[in-house]
């Protein structure tokens, strides 16, 4: 089911609950600002979601609403679990899928963070 960017946040998504520690995830980083856990149903050999903590449907409103310490939180808390995960060097891909033409299946922001191997091209077909 695609989300829509532009309604209201639902703080019932799985991601919210996964925030609050209703739901448990494989955590790999945790700060003020951002949650990084390993995706249940990986596309890579490193398959990680990092989302802000904020209650944010998109980067649009992200950009809109978030204050400039969250936004810099949640990039340089990307940073940090590329680094960590050894991903620099070889390279890694970044994925956020915004609204429904987009594919956005959860109404929190987050990017995908995949490496491990050499990921081919951008876009298939």
């Amino acid at each position: 089911m695609a989300v829509d960017p532009t309604l209201p946040y639902d703080d019932t998504n799985i991601f919210a609950r996964i925030l609050r520690g209703e739901i448990p995830a494989k955590r790999v980083y945790e700060d003020d600002f951002a949650l990084a856990f390993h995706d249940i149903a990986p596309r890579a050999p490193v398959h990680i979601l990092v989302l802000p903590k904020g209650s944010y449907v998109s980067w649009d409103d992200f950009a809109a609403r978030g204050s400039e310490a969250e936004i810099a939180g949640f990039v340089r808390a990307v940073g940090h679990v590329a680094r960590e995960q050894g991903l620099v060097t070889p390279g890694y891909r970044l994925l956020a899928n915004i609204g429904s033409d987009g594919g956005q299946e959860v109404a929190h922001l987050h990017v995908h963070l995949f490496g491990g191997r050499p990921l081919g091209p951008m876009l298939a077909g």
